[in-house]
């Protein structure tokens, strides 16, 4: 589908990011392929004119003149390389004096391109935060589900960010090795995660959004998800394996069966002991799925 300029596609942010000034500075993912997702898929990744972009600051300034933070929109902006970023976090500082940090969504692959001077050079520009999708520590699961990242890579990217000072959010999708993957998929994600060592790090259950491919797989028996039993067993195993040095970790999301927040290492005992006494209660669905949320 062609992408018209009075038209474009949806946009779309982390919930952390509602109170931010939302720039659009380009439109879709470089990678919009991944079987689990559904957004991004009404064309291809392309950089914002330019003037368009400076045109939006302008007009996002006189709204919000005080505004603090500000998210960089599509799915990449890290991929329009150093120089286009950073003349776009020079217009933002001098469109909003109160600015205090700016944030993305990133790729594993955007993040290394740039290097640690470049990282370290957008930093003091006010970059702050790069939300990244890790999905997986298990080569195999993102592999059989197209995502077009290695866990290495983005293992490096995600040190090297931390390196210059970002601050890096990694997202995982629990459930999305299946029931017979599930230990692995949990195991391996946490090696992944130890290396990195995230700021902030959420945990998101994975639901078949209609018209991917993996929706297509449910329907088909090719996939199933897991049972309200298996995803908090699931995030137990998660959890259990992480060795994390000052990372706040959320299972908070709609999606997920029961909220979690928690600071390791500080509450990784409390958190265990409390998905242990829910799985021993008998209150959860070993046979079905949790309900899916409102808006699939």
């Amino acid at each position: 589908m062609s992408l018209l300029r009075n038209d474009p596609p949806p946009l779309f942010r982390p919930p952390a990011e509602a109170e931010s000034v939302i720039v659009r500075v380009a439109f879709g993912c470089p990678h919009p392929a991944c079987a689990f997702c559904g957004m991004y898929r009404s064309g291809p990744y392309r950089p914002r004119d330019a003037a368009d972009v400076s045109a939006e600051i302008r007009a996002a300034a006189r709204e919000q003149p005080g505004a603090r933070r500000v998210f960089l929109a599509d799915g990449d902006a890290l991929r329009l390389g150093f120089d286009r970023l950073a003349a776009v976090l020079g217009e933002l500082a001098a469109a909003f004096p109160a600015l205090a940090r700016v944030n993305s969504y990133a790729n594993g692959s955007s993040i290394l391109a740039l290097g640690r001077e470049g990282l370290a050079s957008l930093r003091a520009r006010r970059l702050d935060t790069l939300y990244m999708g890790l999905e997986s520590g298990d080569p195999a699961v993102l592999r059989r589900m197209g995502k077009a990242e290695t866990v290495d890579g983005m293992v490096e990217a995600g040190r090297l960010a931390r390196e210059a000072g970002l601050k890096m959010s990694v997202i995982v999708l629990l459930g999305l090795g299946g029931p017979d993957g599930s230990a692995a998929h949990a195991r391996a994600t946490a090696e992944a995660l130890n290396r990195m060592q995230p700021r902030l790090l959420s945990a998101l259950r994975v639901i078949p959004v209609p018209g991917t491919p993996l929706a297509r797989w449910e329907e088909e028996g090719a996939f199933r998800r897991l049972s309200e039993f298996e995803a908090v067993r699931e995030l137990r195993d998660l959890a259990a394996a992480l060795t994390l040095e000052g990372t706040v970790f959320r299972a908070n999301h709609v999606s997920n069966v029961l909220p979690v927040e928690a600071r390791f290492p500080r509450d990784r005992a409390v958190l265990l002991a409390s998905l242990d006494a829910l799985l021993d209660s008998g209150r959860l669905d070993a046979t079905r799925p949790a309900p899916r949320p409102p808006w699939l």
